[in-house]
């Protein structure tokens, strides 16, 4: 009977606490569908981002986006402005405010 009751006790409580969401935000820019799948602001530079992002379905390694300079940096370290309407511009545009 103590084995049941604590069972459903620990049931109970696993129900109560919800666990975190994993939905990408997305938005639909010229055409082309670019979701945020992960996203980090910088703690020392509040301008920069670390993110992940798919345009089209194509999922994009993290690069580093720089609102202050509307540059990337890939992970082999190469800068590159923001692409017209593209995922920098997005991600600035909702998270810089």
């Amino acid at each position: 009977m103590k084995f049941l009751t604590t069972l459903l006790l620990l049931l109970l409580l696993s129900l109560t606490f919800s666990q975190p969401a994993q939905a990408a935000m997305c938005r639909t820019v010229n055409e082309n569908k670019i979701c945020i799948l992960s996203i980090k602001r910088s703690a020392k530079y509040h301008w920069e981002y670390r993110a992940s992002v798919s345009i089209n379905g194509q999922k994009k390694p993290m690069e580093i986006y720089n609102c202050r300079r509307q540059t990337k940096i890939d992970r082999s370290g190469k800068t590159k402005r923001f692409e017209k309407n593209g995922a920098g511009e997005l991600i600035c545009r909702l998270l810089d405010q």
